[in-house]
């Protein structure tokens, strides 16, 4: 989802924009309940522990203490051991966005260690990094973290090396060629919810469940209440934009995010995405005239990198599309990690609610 280097930019949209964008389904809303591991009354785990994960079976004897995680494009995995408190047991950290909607979580990703880790062509770190470095755990976002066409050291190297690793449960269709039906359809049905699952797992994981249950409570009472407040028949249409994403269209337009995780964060704010229910190639294939004649209430800006201007983009998408309900009363937000799979969702949430609430 972000790149510090203008070089890499285009192929890390790629990657991030497949991650998140292609789901075509949305299910799970943010009204569901939480998951049972999550709210009932947490113990403490028993190793060794192990877990079903993307299809293989991984075994924990103890918490792991030297975590290498991979790129994949993403932050919301580093994100969600900074808000558990997990930073130390980090040995080397490659994701990082520089934009967030937490003030707080650049700086606190910045003081992780790296190890000195450099990607490869694909944008991740390649077999040989992250084997001579060492580490109990990888944790990857996606299945495709671990192929090993990309360069990339696979599930097996590492379990053969005493090398734990972990997939995202709910992406463990993204990049596996021989996914089940189950895990097709969580892909396809990724939301809110799917955050707080993986907060839970690594509470498994890391011994530490009372934290993850406590964190996923106040994310959810936040989101609940953002929900409890909405009117019943807002439905205003909400369109995010991500500016900083326009290679993915083919026409240069901003990319335009719809589907899973995005419609669900917009419906816990009370609106309902301009584009729900679209299909995969909505953002690839939209075209200046589709989306002029999209019904926007509430523009939401998506910032990519540091030093974008979203009021700036806002103005200008104002001026592109005067027709816009949006455009006519100017309202807008901006949001950045939190529109995406991760613990960052409940600050989308409130963001959007307010300017669903507040705009024009």
């Amino acid at each position: 989802m972000r790149s510090r280097h203008p070089s890499r930019r285009a192929a890390s949209c790629v990657v991030a924009f497949a991650l998140v964008a292609v789901v075509t389904a949305c299910g799970g809303s943010s009204s569901d309940p939480v998951p049972a591991a999550s709210v009932a009354s947490p113990t403490r785990t028993t190793f060794p522990f192990t877990i079903d994960n993307c299809g293989q079976k991984v075994t924990f004897t103890r918490p792991p203490g030297r975590v290498l995680i991979l790129n994949g494009t993403s932050v919301g995995e580093v994100e969600s051991f900074v808000l558990l408190g997990l930073t130390d047991r980090i040995l080397a950290n490659a994701q990082s966005y520089g934009v967030s909607d937490d003030p707080t979580m650049v700086a606190a990703i910045r003081r992780i260690r790296t190890g000195g880790l450099r990607t490869n062509n694909n944008f991740d770190v390649p077999a040989e990094q992250v084997l001579a470095a060492r580490p109990d755990l990888v944790v990857s976002t996606w299945s495709g973290g671990f192929a090993a066409r990309s360069g990339f050291a696979t599930r097996a190297q590492l379990a053969k090396a005493g090398i734990n690793s972990l997939v995202n449960p709910v992406n463990c269709a993204y990049g596996k060629p021989d996914a089940s039906r189950e895990e097709k359809d969580a892909y396809a049905k990724q939301s809110i919810r799917s955050s707080f699952e993986f907060i839970t797992l690594l509470g498994r994981i890391f011994d530490v469940q009372s934290r993850a249950a406590t964190l996923v409570g106040q994310l959810r009472t936040r989101i609940d209440a953002v929900s409890a407040s909405q009117p019943r028949a807002a439905g205003k249409k909400v369109l995010i934009a991500f500016p900083g994403m326009s290679m993915m269209n083919d026409n240069g337009l901003p990319a335009v995010m719809t589907g899973g995780i995005y419609d669900d964060v917009i419906r816990a704010a009370g609106g309902v995405n301009t584009f729900v229910g679209r299909n995969a190639d909505t953002t690839a294939t939209l075209n200046t005239e589709q989306l002029a004649a999209a019904s926007v209430d509430v523009l939401v800006v998506g910032a990519f990198e540091p030093g974008e201007n979203p009021a700036a983009e806002a103005r200008r998408l104002f001026a592109q599309f005067p027709q816009w309900a949006a455009a006519r009363t100017h309202t807008y937000t901006t949001v950045s990690d939190g529109a995406y799979l991760g613990p960052m969702n409940a600050w989308a949430v409130e963001k959007i609610a307010k300017a669903v609430n507040d705009g024009g």
